[in-house]
């Protein structure tokens, strides 16, 4: 019973070792190419967290802005603020205050509403 099994492994074994130097080769570059965009997305999605947190903490600091009534969302660069804040003043100075953050390209505030 012991024989045919090593035997089995050993040919398993022997098929799997033969097989790899031909699977690299044709699937090296794909795999290459499939990694380079997973880790894109992830550093996107690394940015816009950063970003989002970036643009929150910088509403919290500032006694000026109403930060916790404030929702800051980052899509690829882009935030969109949404929320109440008190006067139309303070809604400028939340989009001037996000634009001003390292990494975004927009700041969309159409979700972002003065009670003035």
């Amino acid at each position: 019973m012991k024989k045919p099994l090593t035997q089995w492994t050993l040919a398993a074994l022997t098929a799997t070792a033969l097989s790899l130097p031909l699977s690299s080769a044709f699937a090296a570059e794909p795999l290459q190419v499939a990694a380079n965009d997973t880790m894109d997305e992830a550093q996107e999605v690394v940015s816009d967290t950063w970003i989002t947190s970036k643009v929150k903490a910088d509403f919290l600091a500032d006694d000026s802005i109403s930060g916790l009534d404030i929702k800051v969302e980052t899509n690829k660069g882009v935030v969109a603020l949404s929320g109440v804040v008190p006067s139309s003043a303070e809604r400028d100075l939340a989009v001037e205050k996000a634009k001003m953050v390292k990494g975004v390209k927009a700041v969309s505030a159409d979700g972002l509403k003065a009670t003035d």
